[in-house]
């Protein structure tokens, strides 16, 4: 009897028990909702932007999310929209938030239809680069060395004329472009200026007030994804430093802590937060596919490309972010809003999820809540413009004793060149592009590549993801240049364009610095890693030099220097 009482008794016991955690954790889940509502019939200055005391913040964490979650909109099913993808996944465009998981797809395709024959012409009467610098200027000695590079015949040399088939987005003539689905923030107005009219007295919205990362969208085509001078470029890297964040989500996928950012505008950008210092080098020891992503490689890589007339890389900028105000306090994403603490040092610090460096001991701390990252511009949607992802022929195995196969094979570039798509067109010229911009940085993490899927084999690779670079500037990794010594080929434009920058004049490294000056992030790279391009160039141009003497100028230089009237392949540039 005594036996039965005790276990009835034990058995309550553990249902008291089990109900006290059930209502511990609704009451987890309900807390950041009622402090939103009772903060919500205080006064207070839920619009002052001024910069937060962390120590402070710790008392009122809940008070401070819900002012500034008030002074955003909270957004509805209507107006929560992920417009664009940046990553290599077809379902990378998904974050860990169930709301943002649902893109409004449709409403931008059915915008881009609509968008008026002027859209290809976007941005042509807006201020050049230097506009996003933040004031500063380039060094004053003399003529721009940047300027007088842009003004060679080789970074002149003209496009084919486009056709519908070549450019990524077809405008149509006849149908006025109307920006539904934006709610009352009428996205055209980007300067903030409420009292303008929404549409033109003639009913239509002219191209000049599309948004910025629009205007981008529209100009990508079979060859670019920018054009060498386009003002549209540098509106957008303004934007980026500037536009307000409305939203922040993790980015789904990936070994590293990835945040995917919305802006006042809808323009949508990956954010790379800062987790190393510039003077960090990579250990010797570790291996390439264990190195820490770099805000300011992501950076860098955009100018270099920008620099050798590639155009491959999505527009990237630094940004000294406030992680109160625009990261948790914006953020709907529960799992990245629970990771933020007050560290010993009293700085604000996060670590989110992802599959590696996402705990308390690597976490990313601020100083004290602000922190530097790169911020890239997003690609289009997926939804409205498929990309398709190729496996690099010259992956590395990414395992601790495995080599791959190019490793061991000397030959191997010749069955490459006998397979499809690198057995016809450019594209095995574009990937000998790609080494020489992997191999300057120190990228050894290309192990895939993408390609816009409306062009079929006869377009540019695109150059995402280059966070492993300017990880070493005391040692050349020469296996990455691999590729190039066992094909032997390179396209003319790109030989020439090597050997300019390899002269006094043109030097690569006072190149770079020059373009660098224009981040708001400045100094970007260190002097070691500024000389250790110039130090690469050499040894790609000792390496062409070799193929030449061993199989001919002919038969190593592909000539794409050509008349673009008669020639459209994507190499002639």
């Amino acid at each position: 009897m005594i036996k039965m009482i005790l276990f009835r008794k034990f058995r309550v016991l553990i249902l008291m028990v089990f109900l006290v955690a059930c209502t511990m954790h609704i009451m987890i889940d309900l807390l950041p909702k009622l402090e939103k509502r009772a903060a919500g019939a205080e006064s207070g200055d839920g619009g002052c932007q001024c910069a937060h005391h962390p120590g402070g913040e710790a008392q009122g964490w809940g008070k401070q999310r819900a002012r500034s979650a008030a002074e955003a909109g909270w957004p509805n099913k209507h107006t929560l929209r992920i417009l664009q993808d940046f990553s290599n996944e077809p379902s990378s465009n998904l974050t860990s938030h169930s709301l943002e998981k649902n893109t409004a797809a449709g409403d931008r395709a059915e915008s881009l239809r609509r968008a008026g024959p002027s859209a290809g012409k976007a941005g042509e009467h807006k201020p050049l680069i230097g506009d996003a610098s933040g004031g500063r200027t380039v060094p004053a000695h003399g003529v721009s060395r940047l300027s007088a590079l842009f003004e060679q015949p080789l970074y002149k040399v003209d496009l084919p004329s486009l056709t519908d088939d070549d450019t990524l987005f077809n405008v149509n003539t006849d149908i006025r472009f109307y920006p539904r689905a934006t709610g009352n923030q009428g996205w055209h107005n980007e300067e903030g200026n409420e009292e303008e009219d929404e549409f033109s007295p003639t009913g239509e919205v002219t191209a000049e007030s599309y948004p910025n990362w629009l205007r981008f969208h529209i100009g990508i085509n079979r060859y670019e994804l920018y054009s060498r001078h386009s003002p549209v470029l540098d509106a957008l890297l303004k934007d980026l430093v500037t536009q307000r964040i409305t939203s922040v989500a993790m980015k789904s996928g990936g070994t590293q802590l990835k945040l995917i950012m919305t802006f006042q505008n809808y323009g949508q950008a990956l954010f790379k937060p800062m987790k190393q210092t510039r003077e960090q080098e990579t250990p010797p020891d570790f291996f390439y596919f264990s190195d820490f992503e770099r805000h300011n490689a992501e950076i860098a890589a955009f100018h270099l490309d920008r620099i050798l007339d590639f155009r491959r890389v999505p527009p990237v900028a630094g940004r000294l972010v406030n992680m109160t105000r625009e990261i948790r306090d914006v953020t709907r994403d529960k799992k990245l809003w629970r990771t933020f603490f007050i560290s010993p040092a009293n700085n604000v610090c996060f670590y989110g999820e992802c599959s590696y460096y996402c705990s308390t001991e690597h976490a990313l701390c601020g100083k004290p809540d602000q922190i530097e990252g790169s911020l890239a511009a997003f690609l289009p949607d997926l939804n409205l413009a498929k990309r398709k992802t190729w496996r690099n022929p010259w992956r590395r195995s990414y395992h601790k004793r495995k080599k791959a196969e190019w490793e061991v094979d000397q030959d191997y570039c010749d069955e490459v060149k006998q397979t499809p798509p690198y057995d016809r067109g450019t594209r095995l010229l574009d990937v000998m592009d790609m080494t020489i911009f992997d191999f300057l940085m120190g990228n050894m993490d290309r192990h895939h590549y993408e390609t816009f899927e409306k062009f079929g084999n006869d377009t540019f690779i695109i150059h995402l993801d280059n966070g492993r670079g300017f990880g070493k500037h005391s040692h050349d990794e020469l296996s990455i240049l691999v590729p190039l010594s066992q094909c032997c080929r390179l396209r003319k434009s790109t030989y020439l364009r090597l050997q300019l920058l390899a002269k006094e004049e043109y030097k690569l490294s006072s190149l770079m610095e020059e373009s660098l000056l224009r981040d708001k992030l400045t100094p970007i790279l260190i002097q070691p890693h500024l000389q250790a391009m110039d130090r690469r160039l050499r040894l790609v141009l000792q390496v062409l030099a070799g193929c030449i003497e061993k199989e001919g100028h002919v038969n190593v230089v592909e000539e794409d220097l050509v008349d673009t009237a008669t020639h459209r392949s994507p190499g002639h540039r």
